[in-house]
């Protein structure tokens, strides 16, 4: 099973739980929330429609950007940290975490 995050959009969280051995693909978006508030809570409750445990995932892959600054850290520290604990690869790499691309500030 591979978990997928998104958090890259202001106010929108994206969760995908895919098996690819069947590709059936579950999706969870809430829209109006902050990444930081309903992400976790969201990736509990993807597990548990799909009656899988963490211990059945097999990677982990999170869109690194460019997106907005604190949705993008949030989603890819979550991924990192999930990664490290369960010792999973998160976008493909095993033992390195994924580095955030942020938007281009209008500031600049």
């Amino acid at each position: 099973m591979i978990l997928k995050i998104d958090t890259t959009k202001t106010e929108e969280v994206k969760v995908e739980l895919t098996d690819p051995k069947t590709n059936k693909t579950e999706r969870l978006q809430k829209t109006q929330a902050k990444g930081s508030q309903v992400l976790l809570p969201m990736i509990v409750k993807i597990m548990k429609i799909n009656k899988k445990k963490f211990s059945d995932l097999t990677a982990i892959e999170v869109n690194v950007g460019p997106g907005s600054f604190t949705g993008t850290r949030v989603g890819v520290t979550v991924a990192n940290v999930l990664g490290y604990a369960l010792d999973l690869p998160v976008n493909g790499q095993k033992g390195k975490i994924a580095i955030p691309v942020y938007e281009k500030s209008k500031f600049d």
